[in-house]
C-alpha cells in the first residue's frame, strides 16, 4: 500500500515537525553525498534547523564553493546585486583570521605577565586559574620524566648487582678450584692466576659501582 499524498504545508505538531526536518534533512544530505561522489559534482548544502542550528555538507571546502557561487551569479544574472563579492567574502575570512592571530598574541603576553594594567578583577582572576592549571600540568609532567628516570635507574641498578653477585660467586668458585688443586698437588698456571686475581675483583667491584654512581 503506497503513501498517502502529503501536503506540503507547515506542520503544526512540534514532535511531527522535528521527526520530518530529521529525517528530511538526513536523505538531502545523503543525495548530495551521492551526487558529489557519482557525478565529480561539487556540491555545497547549508541547512539551517528551526532553532538555528547549523547542518551541511561539501563535497569540498564549502567556502571556495560559496566564493565560486558568488561568481558565477553575475554571469547568471546580470541585474542581479550580490550582497558579497567573493572578494568581500575572501577579505572577511582574513580579517577573521587576523584578529584570532591578535587574540593569541596578546593572551599570551597575558600569560607571561605583560600588558596586564588594563585586566580587570575578573580578567585577572581568570588568567591566574589558567597559570595555576598550567603549572600543575608542568609539575605532573616533571613528576612522571623524574618518576620513570628514577626506575630506569633503579633497574641498572638491580642488574649491576646482579652482575656483581655473579662475579663475586665465579671468583669463589675459582678460589675453590685453586684450594681443590692445592690439595691435590696441583697449582694453576701463573699466568691464570694473576688474571683471575683479587685485582681483578676489586677493578670489576669499582667499575660497576662507578656505573651506579653515573
Amino acid at each position: 500500500m503506497g503513501r498517502g499524498k502529503v501536503t506540503l504545508e507547515r506542520i503544526e505538531n512540534s514532535t511531527s515537525r522535528q521527526v520530518t526536518f530529521s529525517k528530511r534533512k538526513n536523505g538531502i544530505l545523503k543525495k548530495a553525498y551521492e551526487l558529489s561522489v557519482l557525478c565529480d559534482a561539487e556540491v555545497a548544502v547549508l541547512i539551517f534547523s528551526p532553532t538555528g542550528k547549523l547542518y551541511q555538507y561539501a563535497s569540498g571546502d564549502v567556502d571556495r564553493t560559496i566564493a565560486r557561487y558568488w561568481g558565477e551569479v553575475p554571469l547568471l544574472n546580470p541585474n542581479h546585486q550580490r550582497s558579497k563579492t567573493a572578494e568581500r567574502i575572501l577579505k572577511d575570512k582574513i580579517e577573521e583570521l587576523e584578529r584570532s592571530a591578535h587574540s593569541m598574541e596578546e593572551r599570551l603576553r597575558h600569560l607571561a605577565g605583560e600588558d596586564i594594567s588594563t585586566l580587570g578583577i575578573k580578567e585577572l582572576k581568570r588568567l591566574e586559574r589558567q597559570l595555576k592549571a598550567g603549572v600543575e600540568r608542568i609539575r605532573a609532567k616533571e613528576r612522571r620524566i623524574t618518576s620513570e628516570h628514577l626506575n630506569s635507574l633503579k633497574r641498572r641498578q638491580r642488574d649491576l648487582q646482579e652482575e656483581n653477585t655473579q662475579l663475586h660467586k665465579r671468583m669463589q668458585e675459582l678460589r675453590d678450584a685453586d684450594m681443590n688443586s692445592s690439595i691435590l698437588g696441583f697449582s694453576p698456571p701463573h699466568a691464570f692466576q694473576q688474571r683471575m686475581g683479587d685485582g681483578e675483583l676489586c677493578n670489576a667491584s669499582r667499575s660497576i659501582q662507578d656505573s651506579v654512581l653515573r
